[in-house]
């Protein structure tokens, strides 16, 4: 093969090379944009601060807390005051949900704050802690809801206290653990099955629906319909904004 006919084969290669290139960058644009996450950002940053143009909705609440608190304000220091942290600091969502805090007090949304965090109470573990947590807040805050959902076990409890008065509670850890105040219309539109103390499912047959299992999924739609799902908020409104945390 001459000279002359080895260029238009070299070409041909090198034309293949660049288009090969080019649709693997194609690719990985697309995979991160599905993501909302640039892999490339190691401190945990969203990918929103760099690329303005990519907006993931849902990115923060994308895994759902096990639970949280939604509180009817919009003043973060009362919260704070209120929970007693000992060494707040400003957060950013992303560093307050994927780093593990004891208590992550989250933006304003909607005239709702959304608390996480492993210092919250856990019903299935001991109600009459969750109980008198929630109380004594409701007392400093006002209205103070509270979300439990355990998709393992079927754990889950939900309450809405106001002024150091419970107004609806309930929580099921295999058996019931709290059921006070008369069911919402939230609860009865949703079919949420809430039984009385020492009453349960029985046994279960073939084809049967499992209520434990769907009064744990619907604990998100009972929390949109009363106050705020973590879940559904989009981090477009929340890219500027700090909330306030204590480490465990």
């Amino acid at each position: 093969m001459n000279d002359l006919n080895v260029i238009p084969v070299l070409l041909l290669i090198l034309l293949g090379v660049v288009l090969g290139g080019m649709a693997v960058m194609v690719t990985l644009v697309l995979h991160w944009r599905r993501r909302g996450v640039f892999l490339g950002s190691q401190a945990g940053v969203s990918s929103l601060q760099f690329f303005p143009s990519f907006h993931p909705p849902h990115v923060v609440f994308q895994h759902r807390p096990a639970a949280w608190l939604a509180i009817r304000s919009r003043n973060l220091d009362a919260v704070q005051v209120a929970l007693g942290l000992n060494n707040p600091r400003p957060c950013s969502w992303i560093e307050g949900i994927v780093r593990e805090q004891k208590f992550f007090i989250a933006p304003a949304v909607n005239g709702w704050i959304i608390v996480v965090g492993s210092g919250l109470p856990d019903a299935s573990d001991d109600v009459d802690v969750t109980f008198r947590f929630l109380l004594d807040l409701s007392r400093k805050l006002g209205q103070v809801q509270y979300f439990a959902a355990n998709r393992v076990l079927g754990h889950h409890a939900w309450a809405r206290v106001e002024a150091g008065r419970v107004v609806r509670a309930y929580a099921w850890a295999g058996q019931t653990l709290w059921n006070q105040g008369v069911k919402t219309r939230a609860e009865l539109e949703l079919g949420l099955k809430c039984f009385r103390y020492f009453e349960g499912p029985g046994r279960m047959s073939f084809g049967q629906t499992d209520v434990i299992a769907l009064n744990t999924e619907k604990v998100p739609l009972l929390a949109a319909r009363w106050s705020l799902d973590p879940a559904s908020i989009d981090e477009r409104l929340l890219v500027r904004s700090h909330g306030i945390a204590e480490a465990p």
